[in-house]
């Protein structure tokens, strides 16, 4: 297959030249090679097998415990021009990042095998689909690459004798953290990972293509490539409205992209296209089509369980690598959040080490993982693999917050829902190494992704919207605010009242009352019958605190300020806009 594309074949001999491996195995995608590969993986305790009669299929791996998560002060994004990369980036100029990086590299496969991994990203025949190819030394990569993306031949034949392909290098060479580097050169559509076998550090086409370089191919080709679950909602009467939401990571996005609607909404059904990335375009009738770029799910373990997410559970049932887990003596696994541990005896933690819950320790890695294949999930909807996508009506944008911001509001308008987007502030989880717990600046649930200036991409979504007039409406959702260390929602499936609200808002059937901040629900067409939230807990969960939000206007101001000139006017306006009416505010 390689010689059908000379461009191909000679970068992949460089790179082994490079590298030096002691052979090279093309990937084609095929079930013969999976089990090949699983084979292995379990004979090298890269993988671990698992009960096959109650787990069919499945795997566990044990990361390095000194990589367990993303690591953002490893990752650059080298452009030619620091400011094209700009404060919200690290940066490396392109041939110091090619020649440190390369010393790295040189001669870190020997002894090894290298696997050339043909992907696609996004579906089959899509205009939206785009070609890369990663080479690794890690049999873990390419076996969940081939679970995360349409990989193998299918990815080649797409390529043909010409196309472009965003080139990947990764090796776990050694893992030594004092030589993690995630590197991306968006300008040459290429991206370099060494030591580090962590998921979104080293299944390069997630976060690093799907995101970083895609959302610079998509600035220059005028679409958008976002950190966004996509879901259909479709009602009693068969009308099924499409929305895509910006949460960071363990935020809930999973869960809400599954969501199974309550008992009382008979007849609504979820429709599952994506849980993590889109890439958005224009169609023919004016409005943003998506699709998802990817085949699988990498999903958060530690409080996935029947209630947050049954349709997780059931999608992880067979067929899957889980990450970072605990096993158990019957070979099954477990994980905080999970359910009762009937027996522990004989577990072990997730660094393989016995372990009883009664030490007061996790048994589980906070960010311990699973990777499923998407089709697998009982609610993945008929039009996943449609080349043209979906219509959305609806963004979201959601993060974690336990004070000020409420339960849901919409924006006034486009330039207005941008504003919200761009001034997202989210409590920090344990997907990224650093402080959990601490609020930060996530700007449409991106900050760690965006593969350029962020101002730059603000000014990108801001002419997104002179392109048509039947743009998404936008809405802010938090499902975490707490009052004396509890939570005011229940979240989770009860969730459901709150889309069905923003479809109706879609469609035009409710009003809404005009704050400060935006349109927020006025309470009785919020479906609250059944739920057990006070009129208290209510009024809390809408309440607008004046002085808390002048609070972060200074605190956006300072945000904003690191842009320079550089930074559209219309984020500056909308914040100039949002004072006078909190001045205005009896």
């Amino acid at each position: 297959m390689s010689a059908r594309h000379a461009g191909l074949d000679s970068w992949v001999k460089e790179c082994a030249s490079l590298t030096q491996p002691d052979r090279v195995v093309w990937c084609d995608g095929s079930e013969e090679e999976r089990q090949r590969m699983t084979r292995e993986a379990v004979k090298t305790g890269v993988l671990h097998e698992l009960n096959q009669d109650e787990l069919p299929g499945c795997h566990l791996h044990r990361s390095n415990p000194n990589d367990v998560a993303r690591v953002e002060q490893c990752t650059f994004v080298c452009t030619r021009q620091q400011a094209d990369a700009g404060p919200n980036n690290n940066w490396m100029d392109p041939k110091d990042a090619y020649q440190k990086l390369g010393a790295i590299f040189r001669g870190c496969m020997k002894g090894r095998t290298m696997y050339v991994v043909p992907y696609l990203m996004g579906p089959t025949g899509s205009p939206h689909s785009k070609v890369g190819i990663e080479l690794t030394d890690s049999i873990y990569v390419a076996l969940n690459m081939r679970i995360m993306t349409r990989m193998g031949n299918v990815a080649l034949e797409a390529l043909g004798s010409e196309g472009a392909f965003v080139k990947g290098l990764h090796s776990i060479a050694d893992l030594d953290p004092e030589k993690r580097f995630i590197a991306h050169f968006p300008e040459d559509y290429t991206i370099w990972s060494v030591n580090s076998g962590y998921g979104g550090n080293a299944l390069l086409g997630k976060k690093c293509f799907a995101l970083r370089i895609a959302s610079w191919m998509a600035r220059q080709e005028g679409w958008l490539a976002e950190h966004m679950f996509v879901s259909g909602l479709e009602s009693p009467e068969g009308e099924i409205t499409w929305i895509a939401g910006a949460l960071p990571s363990a935020c809930g996005k999973t869960n809400l992209a599954m969501l199974v609607p309550p008992a009382r909404y008979k007849g609504w059904k979820v429709h599952t296209l994506g849980d993590d990335i889109a890439w958005l375009r224009f169609g023919p009738d004016g409005r943003l089509w998506a699709v998802n770029p990817e085949a699988g799910f990498f999903g958060v373990a530690p409080g996935t369980n029947w209630q947050t997410n049954p349709n997780a559970m059931r999608t992880i049932a067979k067929n899957t690598l889980f990450t970072n887990v605990v096993m158990t003596q019957k070979r099954t696994v477990w994980w905080e959040g999970m359910d009762a541990l009937e027996n522990a005896g004989g577990a072990l933690d997730w660094t393989g080490k016995p372990w009883d819950p009664a030490g007061g320790t996790k048994g589980a890695h906070p960010n311990a993982r699973f990777t499923a294949p998407a089709k697998q999930c009982p609610s993945l909807s008929p039009k996943w693999e449609a080349p043209e996508g979906v219509p959305i009506s609806a963004f979201l944008f959601g993060a974690r917050r336990s004070t000020l911001v409420p339960l849901v509001y919409e924006a006034f308008n486009w330039q207005h829902g941008v504003y919200l987007g761009a001034t997202l502030c989210s409590e920090t989880t344990a997907a990224a190494a650093g402080t959990v717990g601490a609020l930060r600046r996530d700007p449409m649930a991106m900050i760690p992704f965006i593969g350029y200036n962020a101002a730059d991409y603000f000014g990108h979504w801001l002419a997104m919207g002179k392109k048509s007039d039947k743009l998404p409406r936008i809405f802010r959702i938090n499902w975490f605010r707490k009052e004396a260390g509890r939570f005011l929602w229940p979240g989770y499936g009860e969730n459901m009242r709150v889309l069905k609200w923003i479809v109706d808002r879609c469609h035009g059937r409710v009003g809404a009352d005009e704050t400060p901040i935006g349109y927020l629900p006025r309470l009785e067409d919020l479906d609250r019958e059944g739920l057990d939230v006070s009129d208290e807990d209510w009024t809390k969960l809408f309440a607008i605190e004046k002085d808390g939000w002048r609070g972060r206007l200074a605190d956006q101001a300072k945000f904003f300020g690191q842009f320079g000139d550089r930074l559209p006017k219309g984020m500056l306006d909308e914040a100039k806009s949002l004072e006078l009416r909190l001045d205005a505010m009896k």
